[in-house]
């Protein structure tokens, strides 16, 4: 995709000019906070580094250590906000401090403190800026007085090394540290769909097939009483019961098809994606182009996909008919569900989409939508292909 002449490119700072533009007047600012900042930071971090490690002997040593870690955090937010602000530099924030250790004794705590890369960084950070502070200030004010036709071209140098010195030690240190970060966020997500699912069961036991049979026993129990009294009462009744004892047994196994299907256990996706395609309220065609099943994991998360995806057709979509194509490219099993109904398909609105993108990105996957008004509504999800465990031999 082309970028028009007229819209600035967000990762490019516009070039240093002759003329004290407003960018040059940002870096000159600057570069004259530098000082008074770098003199900051530099007696932090000494004073931190120092006293945490002379009372490191006694019992207060560390937490103070540890306490002025977290200080050096807060120290290198601040700068980070300021070369956002004032250069332009695109830094991200790091992952904060894992809290897994709460509950784990004071020692664990304490260590997991010691052990934070991005506090350590942030002293670093500021024990080295006050040499860099000093020769900036000077260089800007010598500047403004004498240099300054040049001061642009000076002040867009100066600042360069400056982004590479907040890229380097305040951003986050590598994509470990970014991928921890967002498998913190997709823990949250699976934890909560657990959770939902749970109920979900929980709520349809308690008001299904539970008092289905709370009303069976009753009813057996006055059959039990009437049995020598009234023996065609009683009969009525077990007759009734045995209505009830069938209906229970479809209701357990909605249940548990709707928890995992035996056709998809036994059959694999093409069976049971067919299944539910007969269920849909639009003829669907379906094309399972698989050698090999995935991992049960990845095979449930893609019936279930499709399924929620084949009931917002039936409900929302207005279509005539659907396809649903199932494929594997590489390392990723691919789904692709269309219809041709009216589109407007939005990730709210309370169609679930939302949800299911939740759901395929706490696994890796991806989930794409395309629908405009008018249709045809395109849903493309990517999950990630994992081999099917093989059977383990019997003892």
């Amino acid at each position: 995709m082309t970028m028009s002449p007229s819209v600035p490119d967000p990762d490019r700072l516009p070039p240093a000019r002759f003329a004290l533009d407003r960018w040059a007047w940002r870096e000159v600012a600057y570069l004259l906070a530098n000082l008074p900042i770098a003199v900051l930071g530099f007696v932090y971090a000494v004073l931190v580094v120092a006293v945490g490690a002379g009372l490191s002997v006694t019992v207060i040593g560390l937490p103070l250590l540890v306490g002025g870690l977290q200080g050096g955090r807060l120290l290198g937010r601040v700068e980070r906000w300021r070369a956002r602000r004032m250069l332009g530099v695109r830094v991200e924030e790091p992952s904060p401090l894992a809290r897994g250790h709460q509950g784990q004794g004071v020692f664990v705590r304490l260590w997991a403190g010691l052990k934070d890369p991005v506090g350590w960084r942030a002293l670093l950070y500021g024990f080295v800026r006050l040499p860099w502070g000093v020769l900036t200030f000077g260089v800007t004010l010598a500047g403004l007085f004498v240099l300054w036709p040049v001061l642009p071209f000076i002040t867009r140098g100066l600042t360069t090394v400056d982004r590479a010195m907040a890229r380097g030690l305040l951003s986050p240190s590598d994509e470990l540290e970014r991928r921890i970060a967002e498998l913190e966020s997709d823990r949250g997500v699976v934890v909560d769909t657990a959770a939902a699912d749970l109920r979900r069961i929980e709520r349809d036991l308690h008001d299904g097939a539970q008092a289905r049979l709370v009303a069976l026993a009753m009813g057996l129990g006055l059959a039990k009483e009437k049995l020598t009294d009234d023996p065609e009462a009683a009969a009525r009744m077990v007759d009734e019961a045995h209505g009830e004892i069938k209906v229970a047994l479809q209701e357990l196994r909605d249940l548990a098809r709707g928890i995992h299907p035996a056709v998809l256990t036994d059959r694999g996706l093409d069976a049971a994606l067919s299944a539910i395609a007969s269920r849909c309220t639009v003829p669907v065609k379906v094309s399972v182009g698989l050698r090999g099943r995935p991992a049960e994991a990845i095979e449930g998360i893609a019936y279930f996909t499709v399924s929620e995806l084949l009931q917002n057709i039936s409900k929302h979509s207005g279509a005539r008919s659907a396809t649903v194509d199932v494929w594997r490219s590489a390392d990723r099993l691919m789904l692709q569900v269309t219809d041709d109904g009216g589109g407007g398909a939005r990730m709210g609105g309370g169609t679930g989409l939302a949800g299911l993108a939740e759901r395929l990105d706490a696994v890796d996957g991806v989930f794409v939508l395309d629908s405009p008004e008018g249709g045809p509504t395109t849903v493309t999800a990517e999950l990630p292909w994992r081999d099917r465990a093989s059977a383990r031999p019997a003892a």
